[in-house]
C-alpha cells in the first residue's frame, strides 16, 4: 500500500500574525478560499465549521493550536462523494524568517485510494496561491481558468 500526503512550502512577504489571521478570520478565508467562511473559536477539541452559501460542506476538530504557529485538526467533508471517507488530518505550521514566512501544510491519514487525496492534491496549492496572493496584493487571486490547447 503507497502512503498517501500532500507536502507544500510557501513563502509569503507577511508577518506570521497576519497570515493567522488570514487563515482564521472567515471574512479574509471567503476572498482566498473558493467563498467559504471558515469559522471557529479556534481552541483545541472545537469544531472549524466550512460555510458555503450559508451552507456547512467541511466539519473539522482541531486537535492541535498555536496562534501565529501551529494548527492541526482533522479533516471530514459533508458532501458528495467525499462524505462517506475517514477523516484525515491537516497541519498547519508558519516560520518567520526575516521578513518572510514559510508556511508549511502537511495533508495525510487518506483512507486508500482516498477521492479527498486527489481533489485536496489540486485544491490545496490553489487555496495557498491564493493565501499569498491576498495576502502579498491586497487582492484576491482570479479564478484559474485553463487555457485551451494551442
Amino acid at each position: 500500500m503507497e502512503y498517501q500526503v500532500i507536502a507544500l512550502d510557501i513563502y509569503i512577504l507577511s508577518d506570521s500574525a497576519a497570515i493567522w489571521n488570514a487563515l482564521t478570520n472567515p471574512d479574509v478565508t471567503e476572498q482566498y478560499w473558493g467563498k467559504t467562511r471558515i469559522e471557529s473559536d479556534w481552541r483545541a477539541g472545537s469544531k472549524i465549521v466550512y460555510r458555503r452559501d450559508g451552507e456547512v460542506v467541511d466539519e473539522h476538530t482541531i486537535l492541535e493550536v498555536v496562534p501565529n504557529v501551529r494548527l492541526v485538526h482533522s479533516f471530514r467533508p459533508l458532501f458528495g462523494e467525499f462524505k462517506n471517507e475517514k477523516e484525515s488530518r491537516v497541519r498547519i505550521e508558519i516560520a518567520r524568517g526575516g521578513s518572510v514566512c514559510k508556511v508549511s501544510l502537511r495533508h495525510d491519514d487518506f483512507q486508500t485510494e482516498s477521492k479527498v487525496f486527489q481533489a485536496c492534491s489540486v485544491g490545496w496549492p490553489m487555496i495557498l496561491s491564493g493565501l499569498k496572493t491576498l495576502l502579498e496584493t491586497g487582492a484576491p487571486l482570479p479564478d484559474f481558468l485553463p487555457l485551451a490547447p494551442a
